[in-house]
């Protein structure tokens, strides 16, 4: 499906933060250089951006560490300049992990606060629940980290016209893992499981059965569990009973810890993946560094890599926070630079123009990879990353380009 390579970063932080704030001509398409207005802002005036994240709720890690890299992005483009000559104001709100809070949220940013564009939840159903509000106020929402397949399309393939992201769709991630797990690992069988109640674990494990099983590997079990769970021993015991050379565990690290720590404590040695839902200090709480070995899941950065925009982000965001970044930090900075950036190309201050210029985007310099806009389906077009764990801490990472 995908054709893979091993490469590093091409973009710089810095350039994300010039391609925010500088001069060119009107209406160019140019993503490294916004355009400019004749007319000077009014005094005083600010440009805001909304903030709909899960800052409490089932998966406020998501929400809170995206909105550190936001907050990030913002203190420096405002400290350079700003955009267009004026300064970005955050809108925050806390849609507190429930889609219909989300939903009211996004109303209440785009008609009552006004805001020109939003950074969108962090996760599928959520960012899904308000795109329809999107839609009628004409306002482009922006998710760093809501990879469900049909956030950015419909069912039919037609694009939804305010809906965008920064980061990979499932089908790109599950079949990712698919390969690693074939070409890297030499894994020909496979088990999976899944948390059923999740739209983004589900796919994530249909496109790596897809991709594994296309490449000649047998998935053996597959079996699930819902969001919530916490006994998974008698799972983990059918699934034991079988030959496999690794385990696809797509869910989010609430379960999964638990998941991977119950496995290891049943003698189940096989490698354990997963997706980018697996991005959290909570992961390593909840498993323990002992049985975080041999896990390797998708995710759009590593801490690791030695890119000098990525050494240069994790320098300023341990300067401000006084810890390093995860993933999710990274999604929300480079998200932020991006919407500054379509904002700074757009022809007018319009969630409309913002959404043109957002189109239009191409090798814009993100800090989690290059990316381009593909235009008929609003995904980025850019690299993934598989992050390897000894002990609960990253100790290897592999980039792979699209």
């Amino acid at each position: 499906m995908k054709r893979f390579s091993i490469g590093l970063l091409a973009a710089t932080a810095s350039l994300a933060l010039l391609a925010g704030c500088g001069g060119t001509t009107p209406g160019t398409t140019d993503s490294s250089t916004p355009a400019t207005t004749d007319a000077p802002p009014p005094a005083g005036s600010t440009i805001k951006i909304g903030v709909n994240l899960e800052l409490s709720g089932a998966v406020a890690t998501y929400g809170t560490d995206t909105l550190t890299g936001v907050k990030l992005a913002v203190k420096q483009i405002n400290a350079a300049g700003g955009v267009k000559g004026q300064q970005l104001e955050l809108v925050e709100y806390d849609n507190k992990s429930d889609p219909a809070e989300a939903t009211a949220l996004a109303t209440k940013l785009m008609v009552q606060d006004k805001v020109i564009a939003v950074v969108a939840p962090a996760t599928s159903g959520r960012m899904k629940a308000i795109i329809p509000v999107a839609n009628d106020n004409k306002v482009p929402v922006v998710s760093g980290s809501a990879t469900a397949d049909d956030v950015t399309v419909d069912a039919s393939g037609a694009v939804k016209e305010y809906a965008f992201r920064t980061c990979f769709n499932d089908s790109f991630q599950g079949s990712a893992m698919a390969k690693y797990a074939n070409e890297t690992l030499k894994a020909k069988s496979a088990a999976i499981i899944k948390d059923s109640s999740s739209d983004y674990a589900k796919g994530l494990a249909d496109n790596f059965k897809k991709t594994f099983t296309a490449a000649g590997g047998t998935i053996v079990d597959e079996e699930s569990y819902v969001e919530g769970d916490t006994d998974f021993n008698a799972l983990l015991t059918k699934v034991r009973g079988n030959q496999f050379d690794v385990i696809y565990m797509p869910g989010y690290y609430q379960e999964a810890g638990l998941l991977i720590k119950a496995a290891r404590e049943l003698g189940i040695t096989a490698p354990i993946l997963g997706g980018d839902g697996f991005d959290s200090p909570t992961l390593l709480e909840l498993g323990g560094a002992k049985a975080l070995n041999d896990v390797f899941f998708t995710n759009h950065y590593s801490s690791l890599d030695k890119d000098p925009s990525v050494v240069k982000f994790i320098a300023d965001y341990k300067a401000e926070y006084g810890k390093d970044p995860s993933g999710f930090a990274a999604m929300g900075y480079d998200t932020l630079n991006l919407i500054a950036n379509a904002i700074g190309r757009a022809t007018d201050l319009t969630g409309v123009g913002v959404k043109d210029a957002l189109v239009a985007t191409k090798d814009f310099p993100a800090v989690t990879g290059t990316l381009s806009i593909d235009p008929a389906t609003h995904n980025p077009i850019k690299d993934i990353v598989v992050v390897g764990l000894k002990d609960g801490q990253q100790a290897t990472s592999e980039r792979i380009h699209p």
